[in-house]
């Protein structure tokens, strides 16, 4: 009987049976897991407060013959308990879960666990907005899946400059210069640090963070949707 021992974070949950429950985790060293949690659901059961949603948990795993393994065993190593205390942050959890379900295929490297690990605290840290952790998130994820836009770069192959306002061409994936653009140096700027950030609390120290999010949500979130439709 082959076992093995990894971390895991609960990206998806669905009832099996009477007593049981099917998960799929993502992991640091061996991709995303599907594995039974048997008789989870049943009253006092010991894997129950182990494998929580917004949680990374210690996992001992039985190798199955097909896609599903079998629990054996699991501990909490961290709990982001505080992100269920407000519906923003956990609305913003459910969504990072199911985007990164999506895009990760089985053998998906560990930079993907890193990076739903990390939004995890952001959003469970209550100074940081869940606005300025949702924008992190998805530039990160474009960065890793290679989708970056051109952040040095106009349309014409020329230095954005610090005294011209920009929109944005999505079929050059870069900025583009306008009398009136909805993008200023300083936003481009914000974003360019979102991109070089190793969690979303260096962007909750950028002074004035939040006049940077109006122009941006929208811009990051089309881009997701055109490049990994979600």
């Amino acid at each position: 009987m082959k076992q093995f021992a990894t971390q895991g974070i609960i990206l998806t949950r669905t009832d099996f049976g009477e007593a049981d429950r099917i998960l799929t985790f993502i992991t640091p060293d061996h991709g995303k897991v599907r594995a039974i949690a048997k008789g989870v659901r049943k009253a006092g059961a010991k894997l129950a407060g182990a494998i929580e949603l917004f949680s990374v948990s210690e996992l001992t795993v039985v190798a199955g013959r097909g896609e599903i393994n079998t629990l054996i065993s699991a501990r909490l190593a961290r709990h982001y308990d505080d992100i269920v205390k407000d519906m923003e942050r956990t609305n913003a959890a459910y969504e990072f879960l199911r985007i990164l379900n999506k895009v990760t295929e089985d053998k998906t490297e560990e930079v993907y666990f890193t990076l739903i690990d990390k939004a995890l605290a952001g959003l469970n840290y209550s100074e940081i907005a869940p606005e300025l952790v949702d924008l992190w998130f998805k530039v990160q994820l474009l960065k890793i899946t290679g989708h970056t836009p051109n952040l040095r770069m106009d349309g014409e192959a020329k230095k954005l400059s610090e005294s011209k306002t920009y929109n944005f061409d999505f079929d050059k994936t870069r900025f583009s210069s306008s009398e009136n653009g909805d993008f200023n140096p300083r936003t481009i700027k914000f974003l360019r640090v979102g991109l070089a950030a190793e969690s979303p609390k260096v962007l909750a120290r950028v002074e004035g963070a939040d006049e940077f999010l109006p122009p941006l949500q929208p811009l990051v979130q089309t881009l997701l949707q055109k490049s990994l439709r979600v």
